[in-house]
């Protein structure tokens, strides 16, 4: 070996080290791992190429230029994840508490454009203290570009963000403009102004995990969709996502050898749905019952609970999940549900992944705070969401479906390829109690026993109304099926629309209602 490859290898060793020994101690005393430990974990062993290493900032303000700062502080690279390519770029907080500046944002930048080149997911790590306040303008620029990047990587490869330490200021909105947002409990978080400023402007006593920490983000704001106790966890929830997603929009989703027997029943299924239609019941049960092996990934498991977003295969193949949830709120869909189930199916829709819609819905949240908080504007977006998407799209009806939470839920006039029912389900405009005091009020009134004129018309209105069969006379529902046979059901029908081609009306985009 030459004198100069020599002194390569120890350059390389040396600058590998980032904030050195001390830098590294005190980052693993606060629970968290390095950069390069993390993606150590994230890649196939010994897959993960490093590009930049030798990166300089350029700044030559405030002391900077005598300051070094190792690989700017930020490692990127691409390597292999189950086989598959993907690119990534994690902060190492040991390096100048992994601020970023402009060479360091032009290293995320420039790996954000190689995995769109090559059609590969991207995945970022953050963990930094924020805008290099020495670079002023340029460590703003750097922000701007990325935001860039996201937007126009958005629908063509995956974009995943991984809050692993603070995330804070205008930082945030990379994660924000990603599909999707993982954080680690006590240690990740997200926030545009910390406790600090809060405190000085509004007088808010707030500590950053419950201002910014994931559980604050998976359960009240919505802007995270995944959360763990451990990085690790974290990192083997990343793996088990991308094995759900395919490279890019122009791909299939993976195929996997099925190991469960399609044509499966369930007898439990018979039963799962109460004889009462105000008794509640697990969809979750349903949706594991129907998934080869069980096997769930919820999408914003702590998020607006009256609705299921989730992952699961069918026959090796990935479906998306969305399904009321009759254990939380009756499964009323409401401005959050709206939310999280439009993002939901836009995602899936972007990365040809099918979507299976599992109904129980009462209708939309009735209040003053619903209305005033927009449930018309929000609510539009569901049904946006599912007219727009192309998908092979297949609902199942397990009870309720009332009114315009009914079309709302993948009927067949927003675009259901294939709908199912099971013998009890019940679809109306609403529920007969409500529609008999409406349609039969004069009556009641003036009977000489309103109460078995009511009871009487109840009956009349339920045998009438209440159950699937005149929506199949219709040829709104496809099929009514026993509730056992549902797996082999739905596999049969995304085999059939698994060739499905739609054309589009030419325009520069729709203009859905945020």
């Amino acid at each position: 070996m030459t004198e100069r490859q020599t002194c390569l290898l120890a350059e390389k060793e040396r600058l590998r080290q980032g904030g050195g020994k001390k830098a590294i101690e005190k980052q693993h005393t606060g629970g968290r791992q390095t950069a390069r430990e993390r993606l150590a974990k994230l890649f196939d062993e010994d897959s993960f190429m490093e590009t930049g290493l030798f990166v300089k900032h350029r700044c030559t303000n405030f002391g900077m230029e005598k300051k070094e700062v190792p690989y700017e502080g930020v490692v990127t690279g691409f390597g292999t994840i189950n086989g598959r390519l993907v690119y990534a770029a994690a902060q190492d907080f040991t390096v100048m508490g992994g601020s970023l500046g402009e060479m360091h944002a032009a290293k995320i930048a420039t790996t954000q454009e190689a995995a769109l080149r090559a059609g590969a997911p991207m995945i970022c790590i953050n963990d930094s203290g924020g805008a290099r306040i020495q670079e002023g303008v340029d460590a703003l620029a750097g922000y701007g570009r990325i935001f860039y990047n996201n937007t126009m990587a958005s629908g063509i490869i995956p974009q995943i963000s991984v809050i692993m330490g603070p995330c804070a200021g205008g930082a945030v909105y990379s994660p924000a403009l990603t599909d999707f947002v993982f954080m680690v409990n006590g240690t990740g978080q997200m926030y545009i102004t910390g406790p600090q400023v809060i405190k000085a402007v509004t007088g808010e006593d707030v500590t950053a995990e419950a201002l910014g920490g994931s559980m604050a983000h998976n359960t009240i704001s919505g802007c995270a969709h995944f959360s763990a106790d451990s990085e690790d966890v974290c990192i083997a929830q990343i793996r088990q996502l991308l094995g759900f997603l395919p490279q890019n929009n122009k791909e299939s989703v993976p195929a996997y050898v099925c190991t469960d027997d399609l044509n499966r029943t369930d007898d439990a299924l018979n039963d799962i749905v109460p004889e009462s239609p105000s008794k509640p019941y697990d969809m979750l049960e349903i949706v594991k019952s129907l998934a080869d092996n069980g096997e769930v990934m919820e999408y914003q498991q702590y998020f607006a609970r009256n609705i299921i977003t989730a992952f699961i295969r069918l026959n090796g193949k990935s479906i998306g999940v969305i399904a009321n949830q009759p254990k939380v709120m009756a499964g009323c869909l409401d401005i959050n549900t709206s939310d999280k189930a439009a993002r939901f199916i836009r995602t899936c829709d972007s990365f040809n992944i099918p979507l299976l819609t599992l109904e129980d819905v009462p209708g939309f949240l009735p209040g003053k705070q619903q209305e005033h908080g927009g449930i018309i504007r929000h609510g539009a977006k569901m049904l946006y969401a599912y007219s727009e998407a192309t998908v092979p799209k297949v609902t199942v009806i397990t009870r309720k479906a009332y009114g315009g939470a009914y079309i709302g839920m993948c009927s067949k006039h927003l675009g259901a390829d294939m709908v199912f029912a099971w013998p009890d389900a019940e679809v109306a405009v609403m529920g007969a109690d409500g529609a008999v005091n409406i349609i039969f009020s004069r009556d009641i009134k003036t009977a000489d026993d309103p109460a078995v004129v009511r009871s009487a018309k109840i009956d009349e209105y339920q045998n009438t109304m209440m159950n699937p069969y005149t929506a199949a006379a219709r040829g709104y529902v496809d099929d009514i099926i026993l509730p056992s046979e549902t797996r082999k059901y739905i596999i049969s029908a995304f085999e059939a629309l698994a060739g499905k081609h739609v054309d589009k009306p030419r325009k520069k985009h729709g203009n859905i209602p945020l």
